[in-house]
């Protein structure tokens, strides 16, 4: 029997509600609707006070370094980031500094973004995915860029906007798969190691 996939989400998002953490529960929804899940929701924002001041990962408050475990052992990572002057945020890129360089090796990353207009769209391709890929990470193919005008009470509700999120979904899930069946596999390295 396989186990649950550890889906893990993370919002760069500053405040709450955020656009960024409804479009990143959005998308682990839908891959949570494909098979058995153990869903988690990262809100940088909530760990920005205990997270900011930290130069190194040792300095770190226990409830930061969960967090940041949790990342480095999910299967699949749903990332989503507000974009703010052409990138994603500070805390955000400060987060993944304290991700190991190895943590991330093969593991997909579905990449996801929020911005006031569509100027900012490329920046999951000029941002997020040089980002992922210096972790070796498998960023998934088809991101999803969202604007304000796609959401409603912080829900998305542009039914353009639901079709792509659910398109990179479907093409995600042939990756999503092949980590699932090669999850043993790793597991069995990770305790020869």
């Amino acid at each position: 029997m396989t186990r649950p996939l550890r889906l893990v989400a993370v919002s760069g998002g500053l405040q709450r509600p955020s656009k960024s953490a409804a479009l990143a529960e959005h998308l682990s929804d839908l891959i949570a609707d494909e098979g058995p899940c153990e869903q988690r929701l990262v809100e940088l924002g909530q760990l920005a006070p205990q997270l900011a001041g930290a130069v190194w990962r040792s300095q770190l408050p226990e409830t930061v370094e969960r967090e940041l475990a949790a990342v480095e052992q999910a299967d699949v990572l749903v990332v989503a980031t507000p974009v703010f002057r052409g990138a994603y945020t500070g805390l955000f890129k400060h987060f993944f500094d304290f991700v190991h360089q190895d943590a991330l090796i093969d593991k997909p990353v579905l990449l996801a973004a929020t911005g006031g207009s569509e100027r900012h769209a490329l920046v999951i391709d000029h941002q997020l995915r040089p980002l992922f890929s210096f972790f070796q990470a498998r960023t998934l193919p088809l991101g999803v860029y969202a604007t304000d005008k796609d959401f409603l009470d912080y829900r998305l509700h542009d039914e353009a906007l639901l079709q792509r999120a659910a398109l990179a979904v479907q093409r995600a899930l042939p990756l999503v798969e092949l980590r699932q069946r090669t999850m043993p596999h790793l597991a069995e390295s990770a305790a020869v190691a």
